[in-house]
């Protein structure tokens, strides 16, 4: 018996976890849905979906896990819409780099008997310095040699939290079990805060009064710090930097505080305080480099565990296995 798996939104994540979980149909059939029904064929014709929905009330009923990979700002409503079509003991995954808020939109919409655990995808290496987005950009190994924070609010039945791992584990990635504050901390600063500094270049240069002339020797420097903003939707990165306001206000102030202290060494003319810092800057991010395509983090090693299969977990836990024993009969007696 499969397990039946939705997946809400058909972007580049959604869309990712279709082709990652394509490779395991002894263990998953996937549904897919999104708001555009072009991308959603698209999915389909590309192998990312085994099946469509016509609507998200068809495409949420009857499955045993809920993918939401939306961006932040269409969370709540679509939690609210399909609320009463989630199956009682159905697991809901999110990718939104907010997990405090949703846990709380998963909290007052849905019914008791549904579990929550929000994941937080940190990509394969090899794919760190590609800017596709969208469908377009999917691919099957956008998380292998990845990490993925897996986090669920307290009270969270643990044999939850280790189902989601083991869905973690079919896309190729390291389950990194965290806090959901921690995330949200995290978060703000290599999600939100990047993006939120790429949209102040952008309106710091093209409101400049004389852009017409600085738009013709724009060139590379400007193209790459401001690239993000190509895959952020304006809606999005407004509520996740809302939804997560004390964290994102905190490295905000950080951020200011690192400008306006270089922007003093360069007032002052101090050239070599301002090189040996440039300098430990640059070797810092270069280590980090290295060590990310390296996929070694001692911090996950550590917690290193033999993770059942998907099929394992949903037959033996939270009573699951009942339920598809159940509609596994069903099915016969038709």
């Amino acid at each position: 018996m499969t397990v039946n798996i939705s997946i809400i939104g058909l972007g580049k994540i959604g869309a990712s976890i279709g082709l990652a979980l394509a490779n395991h149909k002894d263990q998953v059939s996937t549904l897919g849905y999104d708001d555009s029904p072009q991308v959603t064929r698209q999915a389909q014709q590309v192998g990312a979906v085994e099946n469509v929905g016509y609507g998200l009330s068809d495409s949420v009923k009857g499955a045993d896990i809920v993918v939401l990979a939306l961006p932040a700002d269409q969370v709540y409503e679509t939690l609210r819409s399909m609320a009463q079509d989630v199956r009682e003991e159905g697991l809901v995954i999110d990718t939104t780099p907010v997990k405090l808020s949703v846990a709380a939109w998963v909290k007052e919409v849905l019914p008791s008997g549904r579990h929550y655990v929000g994941l937080t995808p940190a990509l394969n290496p090899l794919v760190l310095d590609e800017t596709g987005f969208g469908i377009e950009a999917a691919r099957a190994d956008l998380f292998r040699k990845g990490l993925v924070a897996v986090t669920a609010p307290r009270g969270t039945a643990g044999e939850a939290i280790k189902l989601a791992a083991s869905f973690v584990t079919l896309l190729g990635a390291q389950p990194y079990f965290a806090d959901l504050a921690e995330v949200d901390g995290i978060m703000a600063t290599i999600h939100t805060l990047p993006a939120l500094a790429a949209a102040a270049l952008a309106e710091t240069s093209i409101e400049q009064p004389g852009w017409d002339d600085i738009r013709k020797l724009a060139g590379r420097p400007f193209v790459a710090a401001t690239a993000l903003l190509d895959s952020e939707e304006a809606g999005a990165l407004a509520e996740a930097a809302l939804q997560n306001r004390v964290n994102t206000v905190r490295v905000l102030d950080d951020y200011i505080a690192a400008l306006k202290s270089m922007r003093d060494q360069i007032e002052g003319q101090e050239k070599k305080s301002l090189q040996v810092r440039l300098d430990r800057i640059m070797k810092g991010r270069a280590q980090w480099r290295r060590a990310r395509a390296d996929g070694e983090w001692q911090s996950v090693e550590s917690q290193k565990q033999e993770i059942p299969t998907l099929n394992d977990f949903w037959m033996q836990q939270l009573g699951l296995g009942k339920l598809l024993d159940q509609r596994k009969k069903k099915t016969q007696e038709d």
